[in-house]
């Protein structure tokens, strides 16, 4: 049994135009880990996360997935790009470009029946995640007529209605106002407790701390700058401000990074 699900081997990634996407990353991701990608913005952290979705593949290195080689090639052959596929969901970071049914319930549905589900499993997971999300009273709305927040919501009950084992995220927190911050969080604690593996890339400090098993930091010259527990990680103040994650101000206090408002950060993260 592969209890790893991806390993990342010296993996670079450059854009036809030339800008760098990631350079030089290793890593591994274990199954049932929450891994928290932290760095300041186009410190290539989307990027990453599309190489593990197999949406871009790396200029150099290698990027393995559930044990097998993650390359163009192979997901173009149907049985591992179908197993691959349903084993991983992404969240992208503009929920707007995954919103594409008529109705939120059209929306949930979409996975499930994808997966040639009987009708009565797909139901039994639409009114799961209707429940879940707190959807029911917008079922029958189109996705673009609602708040940002709830956009999110949907996209992130669209995946879920699927059963992904894996779950990458793209900065889910990203214009969520703070009581919806915290729902997400709250969310992912309840991922890990199903057993889920999650890939989440963010700023926000606090975020990391709350969800990860584990941080990895990527700097601005794209590269993996640190590895290890989220506590360890946040209260290295050098390593916050080499990396602009924090603002020059930042202060430890009583064991506590205190983030000034206009750091990237907005938070105190307790020690």
């Amino acid at each position: 049994m592969v209890r790893e699900v991806f390993r990342l081997h010296h993996v670079a990634y450059g854009y036809p135009d030339g800008r760098v996407g990631v350079a030089g990353v290793s890593l591994s991701v274990a199954k049932g880990e929450s891994v928290v990608v932290l760095g300041a913005n186009a410190s290539g952290k989307t990027t990453l996360l599309q190489l593990l979705a197999g949406l871009v593949f790396p200029t150099s290195g290698t990027v393995e997935a559930f044990g097998e080689p993650l390359t163009e090639a192979v997901l173009q052959e149907g049985r591992f790009a179908r197993s691959f596929r349903q084993r991983v969901g992404v969240l992208f970071q503009d929920t707007d470009a995954m919103l594409f049914n008529p109705t939120v319930y059209d929306e949930i549905a979409f996975g499930p029946l994808q997966l040639d589900l009987p009708e009565g499993e797909v139901r039994r997971r639409i009114d799961e995640m209707a429940a879940l999300f707190g959807l029911g009273p917008v079922m029958q709305q189109p996705p673009h007529q609602l708040s940002g927040g709830e956009r999110k919501k949907v996209a992130l009950a669209a995946i879920l209605a699927a059963s992904p084992e894996v779950l990458l995220l793209d900065e889910p927190t990203s214009g969520l106002d703070p009581r919806s911050q915290r729902w997400f969080v709250e969310l992912a604690g309840e991922l890990r407790g199903m057993g889920k593996t999650l890939v989440t890339t963010t700023h926000d400090l606090h975020v990391a701390d709350e969800i990860g098993d584990r941080v990895v930091v990527l700097d601005e010259q794209h590269r993996a700058a640190a590895d290890g527990r989220p506590r360890d990680i946040l209260i290295d103040l050098d390593l916050l401000l080499s990396v602009n994650l924090v603002h020059e101000h930042a202060h430890v206090h009583d064991g506590i990074i205190h983030v000034h408002p206009h750091s990237h950060a907005h938070e105190h993260l307790h020690e």
